[in-house]
């Protein structure tokens, strides 16, 4: 036999090769068909997604450009380094593990999972197909024994429902009923519900529709932290994207808030603006936003924003408008202001006097520097304060800063979510999928109807249906065709403990 082996391989050397193909795509299939391998998968997501949850993500907008993906690390490592060290840090930066849901791993190990979930879907599909469509009206006498659990036998006699009578029972229980005769014995078989466990394939697509609406969103959505005074304009994508979107800040109110403390409501008078042509404008409130340009703007927060008037000493003016105070030093809006052509900043602390009047620290700083962890050094030179309608002069830097009152800006979130229509269907699909499987269990019910009247019953259900009582149901109305008590219907049969003469009536 292994020289006409031999023979053949020298033959046809191309069969090894074939062969080996098909074991190593059969290994392949059995994996991506393993339930083992698919509880791995979700646990080595559910992990990852414990840490995306556990550990600070970085913002939306920190992968607009190179310099807000620094800053925003800055911040991380401001927060990180003290606790778990600069080059842990560094080393979780190269993980991946400050955007998990974006990150490769994550995308990867949601990519396998929908691979798998196709293929055992596939996989499945030509059984749950054989199941459904597949139907045996004619079983073996063996089959009917009464002393197997839910078989039911009802003697026969002159008073014994016929064929008709037992196929009009049925189809008023809702069972398909066919029928088919050999040698005077006919064979009755009911159905019901009967594409239900087609129903399955409908929940797999729902769960392959989460993955890809999770898949879709981390790689092609976006969210962004907009900061915007009342006021001003900012754009939502980079500089330069096709259909550049900028929102307006056209007023910002918080009732209540300047009365009594609480404020009862926040509103933003929104504008949003697509190439310089108004697209919508709404007033937004948090659970009331604006969607415009596949976008959706929430109401996500206020702040102060002070109105500052920069000038050189001769008159000319280097900054107008609202400086957003972000930021909080000892409990107080703190926030930074950059002067335009000058290699100078400016610290702002919001305080308020005894009396209540806002008043504004104003201390100037230039960069001289980095320190060793990374953050700029800096040299700051005396501070002045102000108050509305006041002038600071800072004389030495041929600067003076106007307060020329006080306004709030608005924190908007801006997102644009691609997968949201697909995690609509997935919900759709997933539930209509576990409603039929559920609430729509197939139920058969096979019948032997013998020359004497003699009648065998079978009733069959899937495991998670209480079909007991059902089945009973169905025996009693047969009973009652008959004219007989329905308590001689039942025999020890059905319930797994044969005796003598159970199982008949």
């Amino acid at each position: 036999m292994s020289t006409l082996t031999a023979g053949r391989s020298a033959d046809r050397p191309g069969d090894g090769i074939g062969a080996r193909l098909d074991a190593v795509w059969l290994a392949i299939w059995r994996l991506f068909t393993s339930v083992n391998f698919a509880v791995l998968q979700i646990i080595v997501l559910a992990l990852l997604a414990v840490v995306g949850m556990t550990i600070r993500q970085l913002p939306g907008f920190a992968f607009r450009s190179a310099g807000d993906y620094a800053a925003a690390m800055a911040d991380i490592h401001a927060r990180y380094d003290t606790v778990l060290g600069a080059g842990v840090v560094d080393a979780m930066e190269r993980l991946q593990l400050f955007h998990v849901f974006s990150s490769t791993w994550f995308t990867i190990g949601l990519l396998v999972l929908i691979l798998s979930i196709v293929i055992c879907t596939i996989d499945r599909t030509p059984r749950l197909w054989r199941m459904a469509s597949e139907i045996r009206v004619v079983q073996p006498d063996a089959y009917f024994d009464p002393k197997l659990p839910d078989r039911v036998r009802l003697a026969g006699g002159e008073t014994a429902p016929d064929a008709a009578a037992v196929r009009s029972i049925l189809r008023r229980r809702r069972f398909a009923v066919r029928a088919t005769e050999i040698d005077g014995v006919t064979y009755l078989y009911g159905d019901r519900n009967r594409w239900t466990k087609l129903a399955t394939l409908v929940s797999h697509l729902g769960l392959i529709l989460f993955l890809i609406a999770a898949a879709v969103t981390s790689r092609l959505g976006d969210e962004q932290g907009l900061v915007v005074a009342e006021g001003d304009t900012l754009t939502v994508q980079p500089i330069g994207t096709p259909g550049l979107l900028l929102v307006r800040n056209n007023g910002f109110e918080a009732p209540g808030l300047f009365e009594d403390g609480v404020a009862f409501d926040f509103v933003t008078d929104l504008s949003v603006y697509r190439d310089g042509a108004l697209l919508a404008r709404k007033q937004i409130r948090v659970n009331d936003p604006l969607s415009a340009g596949g976008y959706t703007f929430h109401q996500n927060g206020f702040g102060p924003a002070p109105n500052l008037r920069l000038r050189d000493l001769e008159g000319a003016v280097l900054w107008s408008g609202p400086v957003p105070m972000t930021d909080q030093a000892g409990g107080l809006p703190f926030g930074t202001l950059a002067v335009p052509g000058r290699d100078l900043g400016l610290q702002l602390l919001l305080d308020r006097t005894s009396a209540g009047v806002g008043t504004l620290l104003i201390l100037p700083y230039i960069v001289i520097g980095t320190n060793p962890d990374g953050t700029p050094e800096i040299e700051t030179g005396f501070p002045l304060t102000v108050t509305n309608g006041a002038t600071a002069e800072f004389e030495a830097l041929d600067l003076e800063v106007t307060l020329d009152g006080f306004s709030e800006y608005t924190l908007l979130i801006a997102k644009r979510d691609p997968g949201q229509g697909f995690v609509w269907f997935a919900f759709g699909a997933l539930i209509v999928g576990l409603s039929i499987t559920f609430y729509l269990p197939r139920r058969r019910v096979w019948a032997r109807l013998a020359p004497d009247g003699e009648l065998a019953l079978v009733g069959r259900s899937d495991r998670y249906v209480d079909f007991d009582r059902e089945f009973g149901r169905l025996v009693d109305d047969l009973v009652a065709a008959r004219g007989v008590g329905p308590g001689a219907a039942r025999g020890g049969a059905r319930d797994g403990a044969p005796e003598s003469g159970a199982g008949h009536a």
